[in-house]
């Protein structure tokens, strides 16, 4: 049986700053909800670029390992297949098109789609998140942090992904937005039935969200098991979770 995802082996390194990743193995399974853990510089981001197909826009090269989704090669492939094969990603930074309104940014996410289901889906992605359909004509630039979070996870979702791959969504958001747009992405998960990877320096958060967890440190995976055995792990308990207590990101 295949997986929404797999790395086997996967490394990458960039021009100039060597290694990034060093033979890293991770699965999500069909309808799985993953949490991927690691500080600044661990590795995080380029692993998502990796799977995304963005890796060369910013000199990163994959020198071995494989990646398949559900059990189909995708390595190398540019990030606007993917989407069409079912990949969706809400990037670090939201990286909304602030200039356009908040409609505009859904018809980029549409793009891919056949015209005769665009506003069945945009209407999906206004149901889920109510705030977006009533800012509909509104400037994205102008719109508050969580409200760009919002929708750049609806620009995302627009395409009804069986793979979502979500970049620190809690970045520069007050907890409170965080676990609303959180509560939303579960319920896409539970609705959808899409496979999510969530990358998170906020460890408490994506623990209590995911089933399961991979943490990784300088481009290694150094412990991966359920959320709870992750949770109770003394690296995790120290190195992570004190700091989210306090209210720091790990």
């Amino acid at each position: 049986m295949s997986h929404a995802l797999e790395l086997r082996d996967l490394s990458v390194r960039y021009a100039r700053k060597g290694f990034a990743l060093d033979g890293v193995n991770l699965t999500i399974p069909k309808g799985g909800v993953v949490a991927l853990l690691g500080a600044n510089g661990a590795g995080k981001t380029t692993m998502i670029r990796a799977i995304s197909g963005l890796l060369p826009l910013h000199n990163g090269q994959i020198t071995g390992g494989s990646i398949a989704m559900d059990g189909q090669s995708i390595l190398g492939l540019p990030s606007h297949k993917l989407v069409r094969m079912g990949m969706g990603q809400v990037p670090e930074g939201r990286l909304v098109f602030k200039q356009l309104t908040v409609e505009e940014n859904l018809r980029v996410g549409a793009a891919v789609l056949p015209k005769s289901t665009e506003k069945e889906r945009m209407d999906a992605v206004y149901e889920l998140f109510p705030r977006l359909q009533e800012r509909r004509s509104q400037a994205a630039g102008w719109l508050s942090g969580g409200e760009q979070q919002m929708l750049a996870l609806g620009r995302a979702l627009v395409t009804r992904p069986r793979l979502l791959l979500v970049d620190e969504l809690s970045l520069g958001l007050a907890p409170l937005i965080v676990r609303a747009i959180y509560k939303q992405l579960k319920l896409v998960g539970e609705t959808l039935g899409a496979s999510i990877l969530v990358v998170e320096q906020n460890a408490r958060l994506a623990l209590d969200f995911a089933a399961t967890a991979y943490v990784l440190e300088r481009g290694r995976i150094t412990l991966s098991g359920s959320a709870q055995e992750v949770a109770n792990s003394d690296l995790v308990r120290e190195s992570y979770l004190g700091a989210a207590k306090e209210g720091g990101a790990a």
